[in-house]
């Protein structure tokens, strides 16, 4: 406990000098810099505020025990215990709080995302139920006031989809959708069959931070560019230039093509985009699979052939098999009604980083 105190008095001294800091003139003057630390305060200070109110408490309850010890008549002494009781209720919350607020942050949780979601086994079902995972997504997005942006599609004829890629921006995005990364499996009488026999078909579901040029080096001599002119539906301009774009990273064998938008330059920086964030989620998963490998955590976020999720449409129902949650309600999911699960799998995975902590700390 002690060590936690010498960490907050730490993350407290932290916050004066930055507040200090970013009313310098000299600060304020380097908009970069002033950012970058109005950033790390604004980080702190849920942190600072918590531990403010936790030696507020200690302090009342030092007060009162002290209280305590002068002979109080029995009313103001029940009051006094009264008040104990509902302060050590308030530290012992505060501790909990603050503990999850020291857990080391994963840096990608502010950042937007690149979400895949491909049909998988089960024909124009898994299409289809594709489909769905994307309209559920996307009204889970909405709620959340957050931006979403498609950035490639491949169609089936019956209305589904064998891939989507799409870009999804705004507060947090990562922290909140990353546990979504694996196969999910659908139970349910698909349109075409006509005996009403339940199948079972699976989707895949791909979360990948979108990586600025800080993040990963990518050295430009491991990609190879193709050009090549769009196809399909567009406008007059179709197939008279060559606009669309295929990299290939050499390396890790890794291809985007890009062929949505109007010109070249546009098709080049959007493949760049999807390309980095496939490369670094590519070694992401690598060193995820070893570190899993050694811990067995009970929420990952790295293999995609992992089973993560159930939707049973006859019971609506939905089962997240990692942390054994089952909901009722499949109809509200499906509508976008993902906050009970999303925070289930956030509390599910800063409990096991306590318990790494408290092991391994």
């Amino acid at each position: 406990m002690d060590e936690m105190f010498d960490k907050l008095q730490a993350v407290a001294d932290r916050y004066d000098e930055l507040n200090e800091l970013i009313s310098d003139p000299e600060v304020i003057a380097d908009t970069q810099r002033f950012m970058a630390l109005s950033k790390e305060e604004g980080e702190l200070r849920e942190t600072v505020d918590k531990y403010h109110q936790y030696q507020e408490v200690t302090q009342q309850i030092k007060d009162d025990d002290e209280m305590l010890r002068e002979k109080l008549d029995d009313d103001m002494d029940a009051m006094v215990k009264e008040e104990l009781k509902d302060l050590n209720e308030q530290k012992e919350k505060l501790e909990e709080d603050i503990k999850v607020l020291l857990l080391p942050k994963d840096p990608n949780d502010d950042k937007n995302i690149i979400m895949e979601i491909h049909g998988a086994a089960g024909g124009d079902e898994a299409s289809l139920f594709a489909a769905d995972l994307f309209s559920m997504y996307s009204k889970y997005a909405e709620r959340q006031g957050w931006k979403i942006e498609i950035v490639d599609e491949n169609a089936t004829e019956v209305g589904g989809f064998k891939e989507i890629v799409m870009m999804i921006s705004g507060d947090k995005v990562y922290s909140k959708l990353k546990y979504e990364n694996g196969a999910h499996r659908v139970q349910r009488v698909p349109v075409t069959e006509s005996a009403g026999r339940v199948h079972t078909s699976t989707a895949t579901v791909g979360v990948m931070p979108e990586e600025e040029d800080v993040d990963i080096d990518i050295d430009p001599k491991d990609i190879r560019t193709d050009v090549y002119r769009s196809s399909g539906a567009g406008g007059q301009h179709i197939n008279k230039t060559s606009s669309a774009v295929r990299m290939t990273h050499l390396p890790t064998g890794i291809v985007v093509a890009m062929q949505d938008e109007r010109s070249q330059q546009q098709n080049r920086a959007k493949a760049m985009t999807i390309l980095r964030a496939r490369v670094y989620d590519y070694y992401k998963q690598q060193e995820e699979s070893a570190y899993n490998a050694e811990r067995k955590s009970a929420v990952g976020t790295g293999d995609r052939s992992e089973r993560i999720r159930t939707y049973n449409y006859p019971q609506n129902r939905v089962t997240d098999h990692r942390i054994g949650l089952t909901l009722n309600k499949l109809d509200r999911v499906m509508n976008g009604e993902l906050d009970d699960i999303v925070d289930a799998l956030i509390l599910s995975d800063q409990a096991a980083k306590l318990e790494d902590l408290k092991n391994n700390g």
